[in-house]
């Protein structure tokens, strides 16, 4: 029952646990020291060891770690109760709140960090300051179990490290088993918490002793010890978020600050480690133990306690009753088979028949419809491929591309005048569907495991045997729906005779081309036909042009004598016509026509000439006119500038 220092007449000394409090907070400190440290290097080494990484070793570590942490802050949070008692009892000396005015500068320095520090180390004392790092520290451990949570781990093969690794951890779980006894052993009048510290130290011993267990048998072939590897953190990583939750949830209560508390670190399911479990007795003590709540003393809830088993056995009984009836969607049907024999196919609705496991229902396809490839096509990723992007592998259907949904079949050639063979590649499907008869469901049913196996094996024979009589030229001529036909038929006639179910609705032969490899040969013989074609196109082309060029200039060449000539005939016209008329003028005029022509060409002759004419009647006598030539030019003053 919690204490009240307010209480009157109480006597702290009376009361054993308070009297070994100052013993317990030494001894839980030192505890939570050992243990804490091993636990937060386990964490660490599963979060930054690369040599743990992707291995069983990662889980292992931080369910270990995160078990040996969570002891740690249980035996922080009852260290802090029992510190909380200790003080009580003897309460520590009042220090001076003020210095001397005269103290030196550096002593108030001091002074108001010590007064800082002692500050601090108050508030994590306080309930609110434990409560949150306790929430704090609590998801350490959660984080590491959540980030090292991995069903897909392989087995592993350690070697000698494995039985050393293992020994240790069997050593460790020896020390905190004599650490339990111990706590399982004080009286509740000495340490209250000591109940509960037994309980917690359970959950490292569960973790320690599966990890080892997971390091003895691990083995290459073995999954089971990285799946128990992986599922030994389910714990701890309850504790943790428990322990997180209670340290939240404590922020918004109120405790009188002379009343005695209680340690946040309690765990519902570390009080489930016991034999034998006892659930509902747990949470009725937590019930009555927060909020003061006793069901046991509630009649009702006793009535449901006695009536449980009888109640429950009835639920379950009718349950298993109702596995008898069965409900069949309106797009399927089923075989009913009673004591493992079928006994008839059901259509859609709710049928009734023996519970499970007498009766049981193998539903069945009614009318789906499927498309398979007589090639094994691998999973292939996702089209991401936009309208505007570059196409997909899948749409190239050229016949230089290897296709994943083709095969090679061996048909008949010739090889000069001996018989030979040769390969083409084909992409055949067929559509198909379980037969919408109760037998061809029967035999759908039992007569085949695999039917897109036993569809795929069978056309693949029925390929081999159809091509192998065919030659390329037959297979290329040929029309491909007839040839679909006759494959399809084929099949069918086989998988009727044995008895599979099955109904091939229509045959699709998609590509039927020579390899791809005769292809890109064929594209060189193609490549080099093209380019003879266009060498004999240019040369052609090139003897057009020297044709058209030597017509051109002949016809230029024509024109021009042509042109010439009759510019040669005009000429000739116009001087006989010319002559003609100046001899009709002389014969007219006479000498006056000779002297109109003399001075007509006199005057053509002298049109650009200077002239000086001189007439002899000019002077007197004997003497002659004179004649002065010099050119005189302005005088020098009144030149212009």
């Amino acid at each position: 029952m919690p204490v009240d220092l307010h209480s009157d007449g109480l006597d702290l000394t009376a009361l054993p646990r308070f009297r070994l409090a100052a013993l317990q907070a030494r001894r839980l400190l030192i505890q939570a020291f050992w243990l804490g440290g091993p636990g937060l290097a386990a964490m660490l080494a599963a979060w930054f060891w690369p040599a743990v990484q992707g291995s069983l070793l990662a889980p292992l570590c931080a369910a270990v770690g995160a078990s040996l942490w969570l002891l740690a802050l249980g035996l922080l949070s009852a260290r802090s109760v029992a510190g909380w008692r200790a003080a009580a009892l003897e309460p520590p000396p009042a220090t001076a709140d003020k210095l001397p005015a005269d103290a030196p500068r550096y002593r108030h320095v001091l002074w108001t960090l010590r007064n800082a520090a002692r500050a601090l180390i108050q508030l994590l004392r306080s309930d609110g300051g434990r409560a949150s790092l306790l929430a704090l520290f609590a998801l350490l451990p959660l984080a590491t179990v959540i980030r090292t949570w991995n069903l897909a781990l392989p087995g592993l093969v350690l070697g000698q490290f494995a039985y050393a690794a293992g020994g240790a951890l069997l050593l460790m779980v020896f020390g905190l088993l004599v650490l339990e006894r111990w706590f399982a052993n004080l009286a509740t009048v000495e340490s209250p918490e000591a109940a509960r510290l037994a309980r917690l130290v359970r959950l490292p011993l569960l973790t320690l002793s599966l990890a080892a267990a997971c390091l003895f048998f691990s083995r290459a072939d073995s999954f089971w010890p990285a799946r128990l590897a992986v599922l030994a953190g389910l714990q701890p990583a309850a504790v943790a978020a428990e322990f997180a939750l209670r340290a939240l949830l404590s922020l918004f209560t109120r405790r009188p600050a002379s009343e005695e508390p209680s340690p946040l670190a309690d765990s519902y399911f570390a009080r489930q480690l016991q034999w034998p479990p006892r659930p509902l007795a747990n949470l009725q003590d937590e019930l009555q133990q927060r909020f003061g709540i006793d069901l046991r003393q509630n009649w009702a809830f006793g009535y449901m306690r006695r009536a449980l088993l009888p109640v429950l056995g009835a639920v379950l009984l009718v349950g298993w009753l109702m596995t008898g009836i069965r409900e069949i969607a309106i797009d399927g049907r089923g075989i009913y088979e009673r004591f493992g024999k079928p006994v008839e196919v059901l259509g859609p609705g709710l049928h009734a028949g023996l519970p499970w496991p007498f009766g049981r229902l193998r539903a069945v396809e009614n009318g789906s419809i499927h498309a398979i490839s007589t090639v094994i096509e691998d999973d292939e990723a996702p089209d991401t491929s936009d309208a505007e992007g570059l196409a997909p592998d899948s749409a190239n259907r050229l016949w230089d591309a290897a296709h994943e949904s083709e095969n090679g079949q061996v048909i008949a050639g010739l090889a000069g005048d001996k018989q030979s063979f040769q390969v083409i590649n084909m992409d055949v499907r067929f559509i198909y569907r379980i037969g919408l008869g109760d037998d061809a469901a029967m035999a759908a049913t039992y007569n085949s495991a695999d039917l897109p196996t036993l569809i795929r094996n069978t056309a693949g024979r029925v390929l081999v045997e159809d091509f192998a009589s065919r030659t390329l030229d037959g297979v290329l001529s040929e029309k491909r729906d007839a040839l679909a036909r006759d494959v399809g038929r084929r099949v069918q006639a086989d998988l009727d005779a044995l008895g599979s179910g099955v109904e091939i609705l229509a045959t699709l032969i998609e590509q039927i081309h020579p390899p791809s490899g005769a292809a890109n040969a064929y594209h060189g013989v193609q490549a080099s036909l093209i380019k003879a074609q266009a060498a004999i196109a240019r040369e052609r082309g090139r003897a057009a042009e020297e044709i058209n060029d030597a017509q051109l200039q002949a016809s230029i060449a024509t024109d021009k004598a042509n042109a010439i000539a009759r510019e040669t005939m005009s000429a000739a016209e116009a001087a006989q016509l010319r002559f003609a008329a100046e001899q009709s003028a002389y014969q007219a005029a006479g000498n006056a026509f000779v002297l109109e022509q003399y001075l007509g060409q006199l005057s053509a002759g002298l049109r650009d000439a200077k002239l000086v004419l001189l007439d002899h009647r000019i002077g007197s006598g004997a003497s002659a006119p004179t004649l002065d030539l010099r050119r005189y030019a302005p005088p020098a003053d009144t030149a212009t500038p």
